[in-house]
């Protein structure tokens, strides 16, 4: 779980502040070289915060609240996987403040937990269990109700979610909650789209695990060599984010999803190797060179598509999860309908 700042048009999102703002939740998780070979390695590890084979990463990357999704990085958490997300959720609240809004799955749920985001300032909009209990304090026009968690005022928002595409319709119940109180502002609708944002975390994970990693493991053998690599992986991601970011301000309406990160991975190690524009000259080139080969091979518009929630890459590649798996992935189309409130 991370969190996101949004920028006005034209602005750098790693520089600015503004609401709205999207983080999202996710985790990624790294092999540890360190095996039974070593025990002795292997235990020194898992004492100073790190399991003998896999360490947890949660993170999250920054967007502009509406269409614009430049996923630059606020902050990070990282340690064993012997610790849930909820554990090490609150060590990323100390980097939230006021103009934030901090979208969070179901496991981030806990009352005590979204009073603590509330209380520096920022927003939340997290989703619930279905069968939860929420007193009705107040109906709104746009379909929410006002309700509480504990001594927390929040808004809460029943929707229903189709997906349809070529294979058929999948219709699932959603519950939001969100210290977005003011209906008029922050209609259910917009928020419920908002929402889907927090998927926007896993592009961030793919980038850092194949696009970066190549699918390597971290070859660090000592707990500080973990901290090193991982903290490396991070500031390069988020270099690539900025120079991409600066490159999408040059273009004013340009949507920062038709920017490819693997080109400008690409354009960054090319420099490297060629240890070129090593010494900046004295004219300032907003776009650089990254900049320049992003925005000369911009993707097309995204469109919504979706995949079955399966392993990827499966350890064998023989019917790892059973024969009858479609890995398809289909384009589809996406309707929101909020449901009328009703008491507990």
């Amino acid at each position: 779980m991370a969190v996101r700042p949004a920028a006005g048009p034209g602005r750098n999102p790693a520089r600015a502040g503004d609401p709205l703002t999207r983080p999202a939740g996710g985790r990624a998780r790294r092999h540890h070289p360190d095996g039974p070979r070593h025990p002795r390695r292997a235990e020194q590890v898992h004492q100073a915060g790190g399991q003998s084979r896999w360490d947890r990463i949660s993170a999250g990357p920054s967007a502009r609240a509406g269409h614009l999704r430049h996923r630059t990085l606020i902050d990070a958490v990282f340690g064993p996987a012997t610790a849930g997300e909820t554990t090490y959720a609150p060590r990323l609240l100390p980097s939230l403040r006021p103009g934030m809004i901090l979208p969070a799955d179901r496991n981030f749920g806990a009352q005590r937990l979204l009073a603590d985001v509330a209380a520096t300032g920022a927003e939340v909009l997290v989703r619930l269990k279905n069968g939860r209990r929420m007193p009705v304090l107040a109906r709104f026009p746009d379909g929410s109700c006002l309700s509480a968690l504990g001594s927390l005022r929040v808004r809460v928002i029943d929707c229903e979610i189709t997906i349809t595409t070529a294979a058929g319709k999948h219709t699932g119940l959603y519950r939001l909650a969100t210290t977005l109180l003011d209906h008029h502002r922050h209609p259910a609708a917009e928020l419920a789209t908002l929402y889907h944002q927090r998927w926007e975390i896993e592009t961030a994970y793919l980038e850092l695990k194949s696009t970066i990693l190549g699918g390597r493991v971290l070859r660090a053998r000592t707990p500080e060599g973990i901290d090193q690599e991982i903290y490396a992986l991070l500031v390069v991601y988020q270099l690539l984010r900025t120079a991409m970011a600066d490159a999408t301000s040059t273009r004013p309406g340009t949507d920062p999803d038709r920017v490819g990160f693997s080109i400008a991975w690409q354009a960054a190690r090319d420099q490297v190797v060629l240890a070129a524009g090593v010494i900046a000259d004295t004219v300032i080139d907003p776009a650089g060179t990254i900049g320049r080969h992003v925005l000369a091979g911009l993707l097309p518009e995204r469109r919504l598509r979706v995949s079955p929630r399966i392993v990827q890459r499966a350890i064998s590649k023989y019917q790892a999860r059973g024969p009858r798996i479609d890995r398809t992935s289909y384009k589809a189309t996406t309707s929101i309908e909020i449901l009328a409130a009703t008491s507990p």
